[in-house]
């Protein structure tokens, strides 16, 4: 699964053609031992990275909204998958 950004210690990714499972467009985020899964809104669909990382990834995802979309659209085409900026 492709690592699209990485900040704060959170590591964001994708998986090419991951339709089936979660049923709406999102992203995966671990934090540590802590996973999650967030729609591209930056609303968390499972898991959880804990309260303070939960709001930077919501944050990231504010600003990034265009960025994380385009790379979700290649995703799952299966496509190359690009690096979203990270915040800082």
């Amino acid at each position: 699964m492709p690592r699209i950004c990485e900040f704060f210690g959170i590591v964001i990714r994708m998986y090419w053609f991951d339709t089936d499972k979660h049923k709406l467009p999102h992203f995966h985020a671990k934090y540590g031992e802590f996973k999650a899964v967030f729609d591209l809104e930056g609303k968390l669909i499972e898991g959880s990275l804990g309260n303070r990382a939960d709001k930077l990834v919501a944050e990231w995802s504010e600003l990034r909204r265009d960025e994380i979309h385009n790379a979700w659209k290649r995703a799952v085409n299966g496509e190359e998958i690009p690096w979203v900026r990270p915040i800082r």
